[in-house]
């Protein structure tokens, strides 16, 4: 193989490197923090790779290992505040944003964190669609995403998960990529109200749930707008 091919293929790999992520950082009321301060490190904090089986437990969370959850910080954060994630790079595909909570039995930063059907969606960001223009995706090339701590949410420790699903690719089972991260939160001044309906990663998603198995370049006849993966959301 020639130097100029060789130098070429390697270009051409650092370019798709590069138009995956991470979500390393935790915003919390405007303020960014620091790469891994608070979000557990995931298994692609180098390549960037995306999750792309909704049956590995990789789908929880993404955890590099087991050592994760312990070298991350617990970021106090109150009921009612505006928290987010700021990807190492912009979010330069199209798709679906959404962010969960668990409860965290005993801790936060334990292993055993969110491993039953505890994880309930507090938001989301879908796709818009309209016959005249097609599929559009307003968080495309955005360089962070926040959302509210339902005011309702009870105090204590939590777990909490930012995703987005990329579409670019999902016209066949497996093809869909998910990107996230866990950031571990101690809610504060917290309300009296019931998270719900709850799910368990994995077990909220089917590969063939319409949106995450969909051809966004090509949508069928009749096509009337997104649907969204999960559970509905629970404002508090």
């Amino acid at each position: 193989m020639s130097f100029t091919r060789l130098a070429f293929l390697s270009v051409l790999a650092l370019r798709v490197s590069l138009a995956h992520y991470t979500f390393p950082d935790l915003i919390v009321n405007g303020t960014v923090t620091s790469d891994w301060q608070y979000v557990r490190e995931t298994a692609n904090h180098y390549t960037n790779d995306p999750v792309t089986d909704v049956t590995s437990d990789a789908i929880r969370c993404y955890e590099l290992d087991s050592t994760s959850a312990g070298a991350a910080g617990i970021a106090t954060v109150a009921a009612g505040s505006t928290v987010g994630f700021k990807p190492n790079i912009d979010l330069y595909h199209p798709g679906y944003l959404s962010a969960y909570m668990s409860p965290a039995d005993p801790a936060a930063n334990s292993d055993d964190a969110g491993l039953g059907s505890t994880w309930f969606k507090i938001w989301e960001a879908n796709p818009q669609y309209s016959p005249e223009t097609g599929m559009t995706f307003p968080t495309q090339n955005e360089d962070q995403f926040t959302f509210t701590i339902p005011a309702a949410t009870p105090s204590g420790q939590y777990l909490l998960r930012g995703e987005q699903i990329a579409l670019h690719v999902a016209s066949s089972v497996g093809g869909a990529q998910f990107y996230l991260g866990c950031a571990q939160i101690n809610v504060v001044n917290g309300g009296n109200g019931t998270p719900g309906p709850t799910v368990a990663f994995p077990g909220a998603y089917s590969a063939t749930d319409p949106g995450i198995l969909i051809n966004i370049y090509a949508l069928p006849a009749g096509y009337t707008g997104y649907q969204a993966p999960g559970p509905a959301v629970w404002s508090g």
